[in-house]
């Protein structure tokens, strides 16, 4: 192969890289907007209850995390790797915030629905591991994508990646009748589709499977089957009652 068609071949591959990354952040934005408009974005119109100052602090960190990633991805595009580079110190940071947010949030709502003895689709204790999960992936895939920063390959798959683990929360709060009387399998498939459409996408583009999708993907499906194979059990259930006191 020819240096040009070399050259031509990593061009191609770089510009439908940045189409997949902003197809993402948009189809992220698009669903978390929608999933919890009536409970935060758009709280004013509906008659949704009021929410405590540490739920609009996690609501706030986590629309700045994804406008960001949006920007990011557009930045890409615009090729300004020097002001990508630089806002990645912002993107650890806000990482890092959605973590120390997101575990109290998850532990402070668990708790409430505990101590009220409310009668939700799935109780407290066993859905705690579902939040906490998702911040698990979150956090290990940023990492991996910062610890790579200088391999683009996998720097964008694992922010992809790092996306598409938050995506749960918002799928979750969608209003279709199919999603609210889903269960947490059928929770887990929907979000398993919309990163296999993405690996297909990527795949089919490149004629490979980047490794990056093997190891995530492998992640995200192992965590789901652990978390559905020990919820219930007598053990993590005294553990969830434990770290909800």
């Amino acid at each position: 192969m020819s240096a040009t068609s070399t050259l031509s071949a990593k061009v191609n591959r770089g510009a439908s890289d940045r189409r997949l990354c902003a197809g993402v952040a948009t189809a992220v934005a698009l669903i978390i907007f929608v999933g919890f408009a009536q409970t935060y974005y758009l709280k004013v119109l509906f008659t949704s209850p009021p929410i405590r100052l540490l739920l609009h602090i996690h609501g706030l960190v986590m629309t700045a995390w994804i406008v960001l990633f949006f920007f990011q991805v557009r930045l890409i595009a615009a090729h300004r790797t020097d002001l990508h580079r630089r806002l990645g110190v912002v993107g650890a940071v806000l990482a890092g915030m959605v973590l120390v947010v997101g575990v109290p949030v998850a532990l402070s709502q668990g708790h409430l629905h505990l101590i009220a003895n409310d009668t939700p689709l799935e109780p407290a204790l066993v859905f705690l591991p579902v939040p906490l999960g998702v911040l698990l992936l979150f956090g290990t895939f940023v990492t991996a994508a910062i610890l790579l920063r200088r391999r683009g390959d996998y720097h964008k798959r694992l922010m992809v990646l790092s996306c598409l683990s938050i995506l749960l929360p918002g799928l979750d709060r969608l209003p279709l009748q199919f999603i609210e009387n889903a269960d947490r399998v059928a929770l887990f498939a929907l979000n398993d589709a919309c990163i296999v459409i993405c690996v297909a996408c990527d795949a089919l583009k490149n004629r490979r499977l980047h490794p990056a999708w093997v190891w995530g993907g492998a992640m995200i499906l192992g965590l789901q089957m652990l978390t559905l194979a020990m919820r219930n059990t007598g053990v993590w259930l005294r553990i969830a009652g434990w770290m909800l006191k």
